[in-house]
This record gives C-alpha cells, sequence and structure tokens, in this order.
C-alpha cells in the first residue's frame, strides 16, 4: 500500500481531511499576509477573545487551551495538525494490534488526546510567535513606537504590516497604513506609529534620532 493509498482509507478519512485543511488554511493565511492583510486578525477581531468571557464555560476552555495567548489561526492550525497526527498513529496502532477503529471513534480518541496536547503546544509557541496583542501592553500602547515594514509598501493602496518591539521587549506585527501625507514607505523602511484608526496603525518614516537608538 502506497503512502497515498493510506491516506485515502476510509477509517482515517477524518484525519486525512484534517491534514488538508492545514495546506489550504495555511496558504490562505500566508497569501493574505503578501497583500497586507491577515486572516489570523480578522478572525481575532470577530471573535471576542478578551478577558470578558473568561466567566463561562467556553471562556475557561478557550483561556485554559491558551486561546488569545497565540493568534488564532496558529491555534488552529496547531489543533488541526496535532488531531491529524494523533488520528493517523491511532490507526496505526489499532491495526497491529487487530483492526483499524471505526472513524468515528478514532475521531473522538484524537480529539480528546489533542485538547491537552493543544494547550501544551500553544504555551511554548506563545514564547516563539509575533502577537498582535498581549497581556501585558494593549494595542493603543504600540502608539510612539518605532518599527519596521515587513509586508509592504505602506501606501495609500492596501494595508501592510509593522514589526514593532512594546516596553516590555514583546515582538508584535500589526496592521498599518501609511499616513495620508506620508510618501510611500518600502518593506525595511523604519517607521513611527502616530496613531490607530479603524483597526490599523497610521504610519510615518521615523526621523534619524529615533530609529539610531531603536533596539532590532
Amino acid at each position: 500500500m502506497t503512502i497515498v493509498d493510506h491516506f485515502m482509507q476510509p477509517e482515517v478519512r477524518p484525519f486525512a481531511i484534517a491534514a488538508v485543511m492545514i495546506v489550504l488554511v495555511g496558504g490562505v493565511e500566508i497569501g493574505s499576509m503578501l497583500i497586507g492583510l491577515s486572516i489570523s486578525e480578522l478572525l481575532g477581531q470577530t471573535v471576542d477573545l478578551g478577558h470578558d468571557g473568561d466567566s463561562t464555560s467556553v471562556g475557561h476552555v478557550l483561556s485554559w487551551i491558551n486561546v488569545g495567548g497565540v493568534p488564532l489561526m496558529i491555534c488552529i492550525l496547531l489543533a488541526l495538525g496535532i488531531f491529524s497526527i494523533t488520528g493517523f498513529l491511532i490507526q496505526d496502532a489499532a491495526r497491529l494490534l487487530a483492526v483499524a477503529l471505526p472513524p468515528t471513534a478514532a475521531g473522538v480518541l484524537a480529539a480528546v488526546i489533542t485538547v491537552p496536547l493543544l494547550r501544551s503546544s500553544t504555551r511554548y509557541a506563545a514564547r516563539l510567535v509575533p502577537q498582535d496583542e498581549s497581556y501585558a501592553v494593549g494595542l493603543s500602547d504600540l502608539v510612539g513606537r518605532t518599527g519596521e515594514v515587513a509586508v509592504g509598501p505602506l501606501d495609500g493602496g492596501l494595508p501592510g504590516r509593522v514589526r514593532v518591539k512594546d516596553v516590555h521587549g514583546n515582538w508584535h506585527m500589526v496592521t498599518a497604513s501609511a499616513a495620508p501625507d506620508s510618501p510611500s514607505l518600502p518593506v525595511g523602511a523604519s517607521v513611527l506609529l502616530v496613531d490607530r484608526k479603524d483597526g490599523r496603525f497610521i504610519a510615518i518614516a521615523a526621523a534619524d534620532e529615533l530609529t539610531s537608538s531603536k533596539i532590532l
């Protein structure tokens, strides 16, 4: 049996679908970032992950698996990946011992195992992945900070992304546009975040005295 044949077996179909979704979701996120948008950020704005929902059972579950500690898209990709890998391993082990489990039973078992593994992986990812939001500072605290254009250019067209460090030394990747009277700001340009409007930051070229003291 080839890898493709193994991938297409009915008993592993839920896990194969999860693996395909990783490719599709990851591709959409990468493509959106290349044009200055972020599906992860849009989802984060749509789904309220703030502390106000922590008093509900759903809020407790989301907090327990660290949703909000890392970008929502990272949580989704990690969940799909862990579920897919765990499911394939469960079915492979079941075949070695006897016969493969029914897809529903294997899916439930994989989901149960995925939850604690997802919590551990998101806690580790939180130390590695730049975030738009953190519990240390609010987005408004980034106004007045200098950063570097990571996805651009920033001009009158689609917004781009700026990499900026907060006062605590944590990195953030935020959506930004150039100020109306600002020239185009290319990728790699040092910028000053001067305002935040309609969910995005307004940036201008940073003065030399600001960039010379910026820690990259």
